[in-house]
């Protein structure tokens, strides 16, 4: 489903992704762990299109075609969608009318027409419970007072709503309580199929534990230095980076 090359990338003047390859099949989800500064988001950035890094050398492929070449919008309507670690607040806008568009205007870019009003009242709740959002949040401009915990689960509310085969959660662990934790994270494992694929990035195992990755990478100054099974991520919590810096 994704594969990256040699992938390089900088911001600014600084360069941050030194070579990274990685191969992700339909049906997996990888985990990508490591330091602060090591990388993580970059990468989750450039696969997404976010024009403040810039794609120095080596190429990422999605289904056999060239994203890179693709704008942002083309990305998600081909099935891109990533999860902020902090998402943002967007004033004036309804949660109801933002999840519409975005629904449509992934519609539009397959040739089909608006989805109907009823069928779109049907879908929203039957997401909604997936991530047990109150109805109430609907009406509020998007994210707007909205707590972190409720913020997180409106992110994989949209990823139901907008069923895309690719999903980046970028420290989506971040600022949970337990319960917050659980659901959201029971939320994405219903969304799972043998066709979806994505990438956890994550400082720690608790996620993990709701959330069983196939792979488990840690990236390292721009590099993933270390590739292994679930258990990689347990010995991270117990012992830190440290063993694998010391070892890579």
């Amino acid at each position: 489903m994704l594969e990256i090359k040699n992938l390089h990338a900088k911001a600014g003047d600084k360069e941050i992704l030194k070579g990274v390859d990685l191969t992700i099949r339909d049906g997996e989800i990888h985990a990508l762990m490591g330091t602060n500064g090591a990388g993580k988001s970059t990468l989750s950035n450039v696969i997404v299109g976010n024009p403040a890094y810039e794609v120095t050398e080596g190429t990422i492929t999605f289904n056999g075609e060239d994203l890179l070449a693709m704008t942002p919008d083309e990305r998600a309507n081909a099935g891109i969608f990533m999860s902020f670690q902090m998402p943002v607040e967007i004033p004036g806008v309804s949660m109801t009318n933002f999840i519409k568009a975005a629904v449509n205007a992934k519609r539009k870019s397959r040739g089909e027409e608006p989805i109907k009003p009823a069928d779109f009242i049907k879908m929203m709740k039957e997401k909604r419970q997936l991530v047990e959002m109150d109805q109430k949040l609907m009406s509020r401009s998007v994210n707007e007072g909205f707590s972190g915990g409720e913020k997180k689960r409106n992110e994989i509310f949209q990823m139901a709503m907008l069923e895309p085969t690719f999903c980046i959660l970028d420290e989506t662990d971040s600022g949970l309580d337990v319960d917050a934790l659980r659901i959201v994270a029971t939320g994405f494992n219903k969304l799972r199929t043998a066709e979806t694929s994505g990438i956890i990035i994550t400082h720690y195992q608790r996620l993990l534990d709701y959330i069983k990755p196939d792979v488990v990478h840690v990236l390292i100054d721009g590099r993933i230095v270390k590739t292994g099974g679930p258990d990689l991520a347990q010995k991270i919590e117990e012992e830190g980076f440290e063993f694998i810096i010391n070892n890579s």
